[in-house]
C-alpha cells in the first residue's frame, strides 16, 4: 500500500513542555551517537499529542535526533501504526479484516463504519469525530470479529453492538473494552471445561480490560501529564524538582544534613547526594521519584548499595523479572528483608513509582513473599524459579 503524507499540513509542530521533557528523557536511554534509536517512541508521542503524524512533527523529531528528514520519513511511512492523515477527534476505528474476523462478520462491521462514519476508509465523519480503516490481523482470532479503538480491543462484536458503541462514544461515554458478548476472555462460549479452579476470585473484567476500565484510558490521548516523567536509568526524576530552594540556609560545617539532604560539605564538594522529602523516613538515602503526599503514601527506607554479602535474588519473588529487579536496585531495594518491612503506605508508594510496572507489588503480594524468603523459607514460586 502506498503511504503518502497528507496534502494539507499544519505550518509547524512543537511538543508540549511536558512531552518535550519526556522526549528528552527517552533519548537518554541510548548511548551517545545512538539517539536515533528513539525515533519510534518520539513519533508515537507526537501522534498521541496531535492525533495524527504531521510532516512538521516528523521533521521536528528528526532535528531533535540529529537525523536526515528522509530517515525519519522512512520510519513514519513504513509502520502502519502511524496515521499520516487526520483521524476522528473522538476515535479512530480499526476493523480487523483478516481471515478469522472476515469469516465471523468483519464485513458487517465495515458496513456499519461506512454507514455511520464515512464511505471510504480514512475519511472523517461529517462532524469530524470519527474515522475508520480496515487493518490486518490484530491477533484476537478466538474472539472474532473485533476492532481496535484507541489503545484497546473490542471483541466478539456484532454490527448492532458496534453501532451502539459509536453512539456511546459520540455521547461522551467510553464502552468497556474486551469481549462484548459476556465472555470473560477467550474461553469457550459454553464456559470453562478445564482450569475451572481459576474461575473464582477473578476481577470483573480480564486483565487488559480491567486496567483500561480502571484508568479510563481507552480513547484518551496522552499529553505527558499522566504520570511522573521518570528516568530511573539515570537514578533521578525528570521534570520535578525535589530539592529546596537554594536561598534556604544549609547546615553549618560539620552539622548533619538538613531537610534537603545536603550538608555544607557535600554542597562544596559537589556530592550527588539525593534530596530527602519531608515524608521520607529519616536516614533514607533518597530515591528516583518524588515522594507523594503524606498520609497516603510513604517512601520506604532505601540503600545506596547492597550489603557485603551481595544483593538477594529478587527474581525469587513472583512478579519480579530481570528488568523489574534492576529498577528496584535503581530505587535502592536489594534485599528481601527490605521489602518484608514495607507498610501499606510504603507499598502504595512503591506501587505508584515502579515506572512501567505500577501496581505490581500489591497485585502479587510481594511483602508476604519477601517475609518468607527473608526468613530462609521458600514459596511455591521460588521453588519453581530455582529450576
Amino acid at each position: 500500500m502506498l503511504r503518502r503524507l497528507y496534502h494539507d499540513q499544519p505550518a509547524r509542530f512543537a511538543f508540549t513542555p511536558a512531552n518535550q521533557e519526556w522526549a528528552e528523557a527517552q533519548i537518554t536511554k541510548y548511548p551517545e551517537g545512538r539517539q536515533q534509536s528513539a525515533i519510534i517512541p518520539l513519533l508515537w508521542r507526537a501522534q498521541e499529542q496531535e492525533g495524527w503524524l504531521t510532516r512538521p512533527a516528523i521533521e521536528s523529531i528528526a532535528d531533535l535526533l540529529g537525523m536526515p528528514y528522509i530517515r525519519a520519513l522512512e520510519v513514519a511511512t513504513f509502520y502502519f501504526m502511524f496515521q499520516l492523515q487526520p483521524v476522528g477527534s473522538i476515535a479512530h476505528i480499526q476493523i480487523c479484516g483478516t481471515t478469522s474476523c472476515m469469516i465471523c462478520g468483519a464485513e458487517d462491521l465495515i458496513a456499519v463504519c461506512k454507514d455511520k462514519i464515512a464511505a471510504n476508509p480514512h475519511d472523517l465523519s461529517p462532524d469530524g469525530k470519527f474515522s475508520w480503516e480496515e487493518v490486518e490481523c490484530l491477533g484476537a482470532c478466538a474472539n472474532a470479529p473485533m476492532a481496535q479503538i484507541g489503545k484497546d480491543y473490542y471483541e466478539d462484536l456484532t454490527a448492532e453492538r458496534l453501532a451502539e458503541m459509536l453512539d456511546e462514544l459520540a455521547a461522551g461515554k467510553v464502552p468497556t473494552p474486551g469481549p462484548q458478548n459476556g465472555r470473560y476472555a477467550s474461553e469457550p462460549l459454553s464456559g470453562l471445561t478445564s482450569l475451572t479452579e481459576f474461575d473464582s476470585g477473578k476481577t470483573q473484567y480480564n486483565a487488559s480490560a480491567q486496567r483500561a476500565t480502571d484508568i479510563g484510558d481507552t480513547i484518551k490521548r496522552i499529553d505527558g501529564t499522566e504520570v511522573p516523567l521518570l528516568t530511573p536509568w539515570q537514578g533521578k526524576p525528570k521534570g520535578k524538582a525535589t530539592s529546596k530552594p537554594a536561598s534556604e540556609p544549609r547546615p553549618a560545617k560539620g552539622a548533619p544534613a538538613d531537610a534537603t539532604g545536603v550538608t555544607e560539605q557535600q554542597a562544596k564538594s559537589g556530592s550527588k547526594a539525593k534530596p530527602r522529602s519531608k515524608t521520607e523516613p529519616k536516614g533514607s538515602t533518597g530515591g528516583a521519584v518524588e515522594t507523594p503526599a503524606a498520609g497516603q503514601q510513604k517512601k520506604p527506607r532505601t540503600m545506596k548499595a547492597p550489603r557485603k554479602s551481595g544483593a538477594d535474588d529478587l527474581k525469587m519473588i513472583k512478579g519480579v523479572g530481570p528488568k523489574l529487579e534492576q529498577l528496584l536496585h535503581t530505587l535502592g531495594f536489594y534485599h528481601f528483608d527490605q521489602i518484608a518491612k514495607w507498610s501499606a503506605e510504603e507499598v502504595a508508594w512503591v506501587d505508584e513509582n515502579l515506572e512501567g510496572f505500577k501496581g505490581r507489588v500489591s497485585r502479587d503480594n510481594w511483602v508476604d513473599q519477601a517475609k518468607i524468603l527473608a526468613d530462609g523459607g521458600e514459596t511455591e514460586f521460588s521453588k519453581r524459579a530455582k529450576y
